[in-house]
């Protein structure tokens, strides 16, 4: 199992040592056959689950993706997290190690959450609008479109991506 937030590989293992490895999940002795490495830890191929689905990781793919804690298979971490990987402002890819900020389904770097008019970063607590792909701090809303050009204008409450399944 490859963790595509971790670069560490697992030491290697000999058939007498898998007595005494322990299972991350469960926390049971490892005398299976096949054993599986994510999170820099052992796993029964039973105990690695995905945190919001509880598909078993090994039988669905070669990895998994880590966030917030979670363990998640790729359906759940691109529901969660994104579809592209990549910031909707800046086209650069977000590591799986890293909070991102949402809105509308898409989703940004921290520093690239940022109002199109002023440029100034919007932070948790801040109110926005999103219009047509573009960001407005409550301050540089346009003031045309609040006045009935766009009925479908929203305020939404900045939330960080950090979410519960």
């Amino acid at each position: 199992m490859v963790n595509p937030g971790s670069s560490s590989q697992p030491p290697p293992v000999t058939a007498g040592a898998l007595s005494w490895k322990r299972c991350a999940g469960c926390g049971g002795k490892i005398a299976d056959r096949f054993l599986l490495y994510a999170m820099d830890s052992y796993w029964h191929s039973r105990c690695l689950k995905c945190s919001c689905c509880q598909a078993q990781l090994g039988d669905i793919g070669t990895s998994c993706y880590t966030k917030s804690g979670m363990i998640l298979c790729r359906n759940d971490y691109i529901r969660l997290f994104g579809n592209s990987g990549a910031c909707s402002a800046c086209g650069q890819s977000i590591p799986a190690s890293e909070l991102v900020m949402r809105a509308q389904g898409n989703v940004y770097h921290l520093k690239c959450f940022t109002c199109s008019t002023c440029r100034n970063r919007l932070v948790p607590g801040d109110r926005f609008h999103y219009i047509n792909g573009s960001l407005f701090c409550e301050h540089d809303r346009p003031t045309a479109l609040i006045n009935g050009h766009l009925n479908s204008l929203q305020s939404n409450p900045l939330l960080s991506d950090q979410k519960v399944c």
